[in-house]
């Protein structure tokens, strides 16, 4: 049940912040053109920060009157909290600042040459990050502190690289949130992270009716944090197999699109397209000279 409500209001919650902050989808600095050329406001995952951070305070205010958990009884809480900041802040910073260069591969090539670019600033900032929330549950070896941190990084990079057409990247997030939540159960890290997922699920509609893109900000934040909990609740057999497939995915992404790859296989186009606005019909050329 806890979980649930964490849902409801994590859904309201960015609901709310998305009608108070109406006047931010008008700012010029957050145009930006998507992938089939319209022009719609990026970055939408402030959003998800934001309606994390009223819920937690939320929680924080009501757990102080002895109602619901008591202030500090969740670990967990704070933990989510600091990961969607953090992930949130660098995948702004490249949404806003962002340059040409692409991949790892172009942000490494712009380093060789004396340029840092916002997304390598992106790399080595969530590294950080996810050192830091990889040794928050405790020490237990250095091997198993950097083999988590690098499964919560890999885990925010792959949402970024799946952020590439409306509602990708939160259908996957939200996929990917199916087992880990059975595993999660109503324990403290379900509890945790059930606002973000509730968020999530509330900006879905907007995604998909392309007025805004959840942009590297959001989806860094729903990768970064979705590893994070895998890292906090799951064995250590389950760790490193999860490891394995994010480190696959990434490596797979210097090499395929994964875009091409949905396009060709059916049920994954039907998935992918769910919900989506229809493409507009192409502009007859004709019709274009006489106008």
């Amino acid at each position: 049940m806890a979980v649930l409500i964490g849902w409801v209001v994590g859904f309201l919650a960015v609901r709310f912040v998305l009608l108070a902050g109406r006047d931010m989808l008008q700012s010029p600095v957050l145009e930006r053109l998507n992938y089939r050329g319209r022009t719609l406001v990026t970055a939408g995952g402030l959003f998800l920060v934001m309606a994390v951070l009223v819920v937690e305070a939320g929680r924080s205010a009501l757990g102080g009157f002895e109602i619901g958990d008591a202030p500090g009884l969740n670990p967990a809480r704070p933990l989510v909290l600091f990961a969607a900041f953090g992930f949130g802040l660098l995948g702004f910073m490249d949404d806003v600042l962002g340059s040409e260069d692409r991949g790892f591969k172009g942000h490494v090539r712009a380093l060789s040459q004396g340029r840092l670019t916002t997304g390598m600033l992106k790399l080595i900032g969530g590294a950080g990050i996810a050192l830091v929330l990889a040794a928050a549950p405790g020490f237990v070896t250095g091997k198993r502190l950097l083999a988590d941190a690098l499964l919560i990084a890999l885990a925010a990079n792959l949402g970024n690289l799946l952020d590439r057409a409306p509602g990708r990247a939160i259908k996957c997030s939200l996929a990917a949130y199916v087992p880990i939540a059975i595993v999660a159960g109503s324990g403290a890290v379900g509890i945790a992270a059930a606002p973000l997922i509730g968020a999530t699920a509330g900006l879905l509609p907007d995604d998909l009716a392309e007025r805004l893109m959840i942009g590297d900000t959001g989806a860094n934040v729903l990768g970064g944090v979705l590893g994070l909990v895998v890292v906090l609740e799951c064995d250590r057999t389950t760790r490193n197999v999860v490891l394995i497939a994010l480190v696959a995915l990434n490596l797979a992404s210097e090499l395929v699109s994964f875009s091409r790859v949905i396009e060709r296989v059916p049920p994954l186009r039907w998935l992918d397209h769910l919900g989506r606005s229809p493409a507009p019909p192409p502009i007859d050329p004709a019709a274009r000279t006489e106008a």
